[in-house]
């Protein structure tokens, strides 16, 4: 390493330093016109798991249903009965035992974004590690349907939306190089091989409708199914694909967000909850506008919360954002003191509630809309 580059990981060594001394500085502010009350949120605990990532009811209004990081998908059956296991996503399941092991994803699975037919009852799993799955309504191992794209392994599948007419399946693979325990590897190194993807459950073909995404995350189709939005979590933006009418084919930028994007869920209004794992502060939007510091950082003898600290603060605020079905903006609701809920990882809204996932926390937030 030459000494330009050794000055350059220094300074940004003693700058990560610096930003936990200076976090109320570095704090970034709150979105124009957002309403700071999701603290007041009610928290359903997990019990003996954390990181419930997405969220879903079934036909028969039951659940919610998540995956959680030990590869479980647990169902909530109420108060007096609580959660219970109900399905995984591989069979190889004797060591995994600890609610949170980065280093046992690859055996364990980690099941990311979850949908249900509301026809069949079926279960459909995207899974970080085996791919795009399915589960019959009573649970247990799932299928696996996609582990593979054009002879490689899937190696971060993230989520999806079904589209129940047409048979269809879309799903992100977040990235070619790097797995889900890699994420801010991806995120830091400006890694763009991320794609967008459709399975058709009749042929069981996959067609690969966009590559060279930075992150790709949440999936959502529009309600009159013409376009279909995906998260690219590093831009910080929603890009729109059409796929059906006059458009069909065309890409364009659906929202800019003030923030790194997970999941995407439609309500039954055809408007869109973005979760944000966390608003891109000062540091974030240095260090993410060029990509040699990114790549440098990585050099760096930093930890997984040193880096992830960098970028996001100590106390990230929690922020979901609604948009409309052209993009514009409705409403923003946040915690900005991350008092309560912090790294949203999807806002799902059902009978005047949202309820509100993340990737990291032991608990699920629910939030009284009126």
């Amino acid at each position: 390493m030459n000494s330009k580059l050794i000055l350059t990981a220094t300074v940004l060594a003693i700058v990560s330093i610096l930003a936990s001394k200076i976090s109320h500085v570095l704090t970034p502010p709150q979105i124009p016109g957002s309403h700071d009350n999701l603290h007041t949120a009610d928290i359903l605990h997990l019990s003996g798991a954390v990181g419930p990532e997405s969220l879903a009811f079934d036909p028969n209004g039951e659940g919610p249903y998540t995956g959680v990081a030990d590869g479980r998908i647990l169902k909530w059956q109420g108060d007096d009965l609580g959660w219970i296991d109900f399905a995984v996503t591989t069979s190889q399941r004797k060591e995994c035992v600890r609610p949170f092991a980065p280093e046992m994803e690859h055996v364990c699975g980690r099941p990311l974004g979850l949908r249900f037919d509301q026809r069949t009852g079926d279960l459909y799993i995207a899974d970080a590690y085996f791919g795009l799955q399915v589960v019959g309504p009573a649970g247990g191992l799932a299928t696996q349907l996609v582990t593979e794209v054009e002879g490689q392994p899937l190696r971060f599948t993230n989520d999806m939306d079904i589209d129940e007419q047409e048979d269809v399946i879309y799903f992100t693979d977040t990235s070619t190089n790097f797995h889900r325990r890699e994420f801010m590897s991806s995120l830091l190194s400006g890694d763009k091989t991320g794609r967008l993807m459709k399975y058709d459950k009749s042929s069981k073909g996959v067609t690969i409708l966009l590559r060279g995404l930075a992150f790709a995350n949440g999936v959502a189709l529009s309600k009159d199914r013409s376009f279909v939005l995906v998260a690219e979590t590093t831009s910080c933006r929603i890009i729109r694909l059409w796929v059906q009418g006059p458009n069909a084919g065309q890409i364009d930028t659906f929202a800019e967000l003030p923030g790194f994007p997970d999941n995407i869920r439609r309500n039954s209004r055809g408007e869109f909850w973005v979760a944000l794992h966390a608003k891109r502060g000062i540091l974030a939007n240095w260090v993410l506008s060029n990509s040699w510091a990114g790549e440098k950082l990585l050099e760096v003898s930093l930890s997984f919360k040193q880096l992830h600290y960098l970028l996001v603060g100590k106390r990230a605020h929690a922020a979901a954002i609604k948009l409309s079905g052209e993009g514009e903006v409705l409403e923003v609701l946040e915690d900005s003191g991350g008092k309560s809920l912090r790294f949203l990882s999807e806002v799902e809204e059902k009978n005047g509630k949202l309820w509100i996932g993340s990737v990291i926390m032991p608990f699920i937030g629910i939030y009284n809309l009126y």
